[in-house]
């Protein structure tokens, strides 16, 4: 259950700097807990870990509280307020001194509060407080935790190291150990659901995940009471965050050895730093530990959602306050619009509905706030990725707009990408790799995996498509006279080996590998939803020598794998003759000593080629099979390329028999050959060799939806029969 050890254990062994009475800096309390835990002092570890936790959380409020009351303080100075007016409009100099008093003279007087306040609260040196970027990282990650759950176990403190185990796993999920450790803490005697709390707990989720609760069970009364305290608590959060944001400059390159920035250079490269930073809070707070991407229009949704909660509790006035709200956000919004029309009706055209103060002023000084940083990167360069759908056209200067709109496309991506991962869970396989996820293959729904098969497995197919020429007889490919297509189904190798012409331990290890690809494209993009076979192919794609001098077209032209690719149209028609039935694709491959080959995914004009990926042994490529993933094979021009090609299906009724018979042929084969007396280990399509050890999955992202969602149908057709492919 040891967790990786941090770089911490590299920091020397400083006198401790007292933060406030008693409380050494985080940093130090941090590493030298991490000391102890590895000379497996136990006692002290615990108690160090528990202390770097406190201290973390003391210097964050200590700052959070410095900073609101220091930002209390008269604009100006007494002796610089009576100096302001002392420019003329004819002296240059007179301005000039005049505008640097106004500009340094709060400065200096805000630096010198924080300077007292903190000093006060932290010790004599508030700049021993300090911590670098990675050790941040590790509180936020809330790694302590990973430590202190083991600490506790070995004091005997279940109860402690449960709840430490649970607070550290709400925030990394993904961690396979300490998924292993929760369910071996589940079923160990005198643990009690009480024990799993998070320790961390973030107010503001909470309540909205209990206002969701009620608002999907239509009791709205009560959801509006608890996102109305998710939403004041998301402000708070929101304002404690940007405090947070006037630290020290950082520079975003760290390496880079640049001439550094003169007075006024560095002032404003710091300010706009800073506004970023206050910008990127609400990305923060939206945010629910463990997730990878934020809610997306947290603070304006919570105004949808209560505004439909209020209404439909019959509360109108509310409702139309916080309409008009929303509307501060998407003025032009139609439906809220119209909303807002009939609440005028209803409470009279004299009843005056004005929007909330505090959320006036959090959008008036975001976009203040959006005004500067623009400036600043149309004039001074930079970039700005701006967290907000709501932001003005008209805010954005113009030679920036098509970048921002650019920018928020690929948001959008990112974003779905980001659901994707957090909807799935770890692999079922150890020692697979993810090499290229959406993002890096500019599209939706795609991935690369390595090391799905070994070499030796790779040879072992390889030498079953010497009799793929059975299935097809080594026919010219229906998409190309400069190649010969080979093909081989399931249920043809098994009647190959039931002839001696092949050996049977090829044929399970085909079954085994597609499905294997199953259940790792399963865990990946649909967790705790089957996935059925469609169709296996064992496909080779042979270059003709003698015919590739002048080619120009491709291996396999570009096409999608469940509607009708119309590229002028830019559409994907849903229909048959289409597999329509088919959810997901996956290509395995074998081997990669030939030329060309390459698959590639393009826009829907199908000439826009946005992702390419290369064959090679052990190779996975899995993407959904509908319009978002056009793709296509380029010319082999020269060898043999082999692959395992796959299709999948959520729909049972189209779940491909022929493999179905094989798999029973085979089982049926091992039940013959299988000694009197002796326990047989389970049917083909559950073997799996011993170095692939199965681990558990999963968790499904909740989802939360403004209106209530209607029923959809999905038409199927009655009967569409399980084809070739080609």
């Amino acid at each position: 259950m040891a967790p990786v050890l941090l770089p911490l254990l590299l920091l020397p062994l400083l006198p401790a700097v007292p933060a406030w009475p008693g409380a050494p800096p985080p940093d130090l309390l941090l590493a030298d807990g991490v000391r102890a835990y590895e000379a497996r002092d136990w006692a002290r570890a615990a108690a160090l870990l528990q202390r770097a936790l406190l201290s973390h959380a003391g210097l964050r409020r200590a700052r959070r509280r410095c900073r609101r009351r220091c930002e209390r303080l008269d604009a100006f100075p007494p002796a610089l307020r009576s100096a302001r007016g002392t420019g003329t409009d004819t002296g240059w100099e007179e301005e000039e001194e005049g505008w640097e008093a106004a500009l340094f003279g709060p400065a200096l007087r805000r630096a010198l509060c924080l300077q007292r306040c903190l000093g006060a609260r932290l010790g004599s040196a508030p700049a021993a407080h300090r911590a670098s970027r990675a050790v941040r990282a590790a509180f936020d990650r809330r790694e302590p935790y990973n430590y202190l759950q083991v600490a506790f176990f070995q004091l005997k403190k279940l109860d402690q190291a449960v709840s430490a185990a649970h607070t550290f796993f709400v925030a990394n999920p993904q961690h396979l150990q300490m998924r292993e450790d929760i369910e071996k803490y589940r079923r160990m005697s005198g643990v009690k659901s009480d024990n799993f709390r998070d320790l961390e707990a973030i107010p503001h989720w909470e309540a909205y995940e209990a206002g969701m609760q009620h608002y999907n069970a239509d009791e709205y009364p009560q959801a509006a009471a608890r996102l109305e305290e998710s939403l004041t608590e998301a402000l708070s959060a929101l304002e404690q965050c940007r405090a947070l944001c006037e630290g020290p400059w950082e520079d975003e390159d760290e390496e880079e050895e640049d001439m550094q920035p003169g007075l006024y250079e560095a002032i404003a490269a710091h300010y706009i730093q800073v506004l970023k930073c206050r910008q990127q809070c609400v990305l923060d707070i939206a945010t629910k530990p463990g997730w990878i991407s934020a809610t997306e229009d947290f603070i304006p949704s919570h105004l949808d959602l209560l505004q439909f909660s209020y209404d439909q509790a019959g509360n109108q006035t509310l409702a139309a306050e916080c309409a008009a709200s929303y509307l501060l956000f998407y003025p032009m919004d139609e439906p809220m619009l119209e909303r807002m029309k009939e609440y005028h009706g209803e409470l009279g055209e004299d009843t005056r509905v004005t929007a909330r103060e505090n959320i006036r002023h959090y959008v008036q000084r975001s976009l203040m706030e959006k005004k500067l940083i623009y400036y600043a990167v149309e004039h001074l360069g930079g970039s700005f990725n701006d967290p907000d759908l709501w932001t003005p056209d008209e805010l954005i200067p113009e030679n920036l707009k098509k970048k921002h709109r650019e920018d928020q496309e690929k948001q959008k991506q990112r974003t779905l990408d980001v659901e994707e991962r957090e909807k799935r869970g770890p692999l079922p396989f150890e020692g697979i790799a993810v090499t290229m996820d959406s993002s890096q293959m500019n599209g939706t729904q795609r991935v690369v995996f390595d090391r799905v098969l070994t070499e030796s497995e790779c040879k072992d197919l390889l030498r079953l498509t010497k009799a793929a020429g059975e299935g097809y007889r080594s026919r010219r490919s229906p998409h190309t006279p400069h190649e010969r297509f080979e093909g081989l189904t399931v249920l043809k190798a098994v009647q190959l080996a039931q002839n001696g012409d092949v050996d049977w331990r090829d044929v399970k290890l085909l079954l085994q590998a597609s499905e294997k690809s199953r259940k790792i494209i399963e865990s990946y993009f649909t967790p705790g939803k089957k996935l059925h076979f469609s169709f296996t192919h064992l496909v080779c794609r042979t270059a003709v020598e003698e015919e590739q001098e002048g080619r120009m077209d491709l291996s396999h032209p570009v096409h999608a794998d469940n509607c009708l690719l119309d590229p002028e149209g830019q559409e994907c028609w849903r229909e048959p003759p289409a597999y329509v039935y088919r959810d997901y694709s996956g290509i395995l491959y074998l081997n990669d000593d030939f030329q060309g080959g390459d698959l590639f995914f393009t826009e829907m004009d199908t000439v826009t080629v946005t992702a390419k990926v290369h064959p090679k042994c052990g190779r996975l490529v899995a993407f959904s099979s509908g319009k978002e993933n056009p793709h296509g094979v380029q010319a082999v021009s020269r060898g043999r390329r082999c692959a395992v090609a796959l299709w999948y299906t959520h729909s049972q009724e189209h779940a491909e028999q022929e493999r179905v018979k094989a798999e029973k042929l085979v089982e049926q084969r091992d039940v013959e050959d299988w000694p009197d007396g002796e326990e047989r280990q389970g049917a083909v399509h559950n073997s799996i060799s011993s170095s692939e050890r199965p681990v558990r999955s999963s968790r499904a992202r909740p989802t939360s939806q403004t209106h209530k969602p209607g029923s959809e149908g999905t038409q199927r057709p009655k009967e569409l029969r399980a084809r070739d492919e080609f």
